[in-house]
């Protein structure tokens, strides 16, 4: 099959499983300047099963880098209500959205770090609303990837430009299960696959888990009541499923913001906004970090943990074992929404409504009773390798093997 009828059935995957586009809905696109072929393939397959309409935002890494490097702090931070307009007329009509990554991982290296965090914590402030409402499943969402020369020379730069952009391509379209003649129907078995093992960890009705590995981590994370554990498949408030990421391989849950605690070490390098951190660790207490390290991309990773009081607690505990189609690839990807499916992660920041019971229809308030974490951010971070294990408790202290080795027990 030729690469361009591949990337064809892979837009069709991303439009039909990814997001489900319903008949006369509209669409928002995303996307790099970089990507913009690719994007016009998503772009018909949207229209294909009747899109309203499809909208593309584009983005381009080296015009950010000029901005971040001449624009003040106040600049960068101020959001037009225009573009907080914008979102919200799509909110309201019940668009689908979808962002398509691909930029080069380690592009905004250098930055001034304190630029970067008031980029980040304006357009965050500026468009909570929005991440509420995805969070919350009101309307389909999904992220993507293409390949893109920057992040592929990133990940070959032994290979010409040519070459590694369709080795990279080669990588996503089989970590996507996008390579056989019927992408969707090998999705819908994933899917099912996927709910088996969320449904076994719901009926255990644990109450905590203790993680540990080799490279020392040690950490208990509690899980409020009536906790749910989410799979692939997500359903919008006008009940059409979508998948919020391709590829995925996690089944993940909602810790209690004020019970974890001990010492977690990252296990894959974290690409946050375009710088790495990496080798890197975080010592909780009662839910919070206390203290933290890292050998590279420390000023970045302090100023994410500062970003408010709920980016020093984590919103999300996924599971994903070592034995997983991305992990044997034995590539890092450098791009969290590859890396975080070849290992176990947490995140800091903002949890989930959707992963406890009721929680979309409750407010901020009732979300915290509940042991929910708030934050402006929502960022993960890869925690599990081969030697990782995690015991499950429930409330009558029954032990319950989760992971051995890194992989389901």
């Amino acid at each position: 099959m030729d690469l361009n009828t591949q990337l064809k059935k892979y837009a069709q995957l991303i439009a039909k499983v990814g997001l489900n586009v319903q008949e006369g809905q509209p669409v928002l696109v995303r996307a790099s300047t970089e990507t913009r072929e690719f994007v016009a393939k998503v772009v018909e397959a949207c229209y294909e099963l009747g899109a309203k309409r499809v909208s593309v935002e584009w983005r381009d890494q080296e015009l950010t880098k000029l901005n971040l490097k001449y624009q003040s702090e106040e600049s960068l931070s101020t959001v037009g209500q225009w573009y907080i307009d914008k979102y919200q007329v799509e909110l309201d009509e019940g668009a689908a959205f979808l962002s398509i990554i691909g930029d080069d991982p380690d592009g905004l290296a250098g930055v001034d770090s304190e630029k970067l965090k008031a980029s980040m914590v304006g357009r965050s402030k500026a468009m909570r609303n929005y991440m509420k409402s995805i969070m919350s499943d009101e309307c389909p969402w999904c992220v993507v990837s293409a390949s893109t020369v920057g992040w592929a020379k990133r990940l070959y730069p032994e290979l010409s430009d040519e070459e590694a952009y369709l080795k990279l391509w080669d990588q996503i379209l089989s970590a996507c299960r996008s390579t056989g003649d019927d992408p969707v129907a090998e999705w819908e078995e994933h899917i099912r696959v996927l709910d088996e093992k969320a449904k076994f960890l719901h009926e255990n009705e644990l109450v905590k888990l203790h993680i540990t590995n080799d490279l020392g981590t040690d950490l208990y994370v509690g899980l409020p009541k009536n906790h749910i554990w989410q799979s692939a498949g997500s359903y919008a408030k006008k009940a059409s499923r979508f998948v919020a990421n391709i590829p995925t391989e996690e089944v993940f849950t909602m810790p209690h913001k004020d019970e974890t605690s001990g010492i977690v070490y990252n296990a894959k390098p974290l690409n946050y906004s375009g710088v790495l951190i990496d080798n890197f660790w975080l010592k909780f207490e009662d839910g919070k970090v206390v203290d933290f390290g890292a050998e590279r991309g420390y000023d970045v990773l302090k100023n994410l943990l500062e970003t408010d009081e709920g980016s020093r607690r984590i919103g999300e505990m996924a599971l994903v074992p070592y034995d997983s189609p991305i992990s044997n690839t034995k590539i890092l990807f450098l791009e969290t929404l590859f890396d975080e499916n070849a290992a176990c992660h947490i995140a800091l920041g903002k949890a989930y409504p959707t992963c406890v019971q009721g929680g979309p229809e409750m407010t901020d308030e009732q979300l915290a009773e509940v042991g929910a974490n708030d934050s402006l951010v929502h960022v993960d971070f890869m925690i599990g390798e081969a030697t990782t294990n995690i015991t499950g408790y429930t409330a009558d202290g029954k032990e319950v093997a989760i992971f051995k080795d890194g992989n389901w027990a």
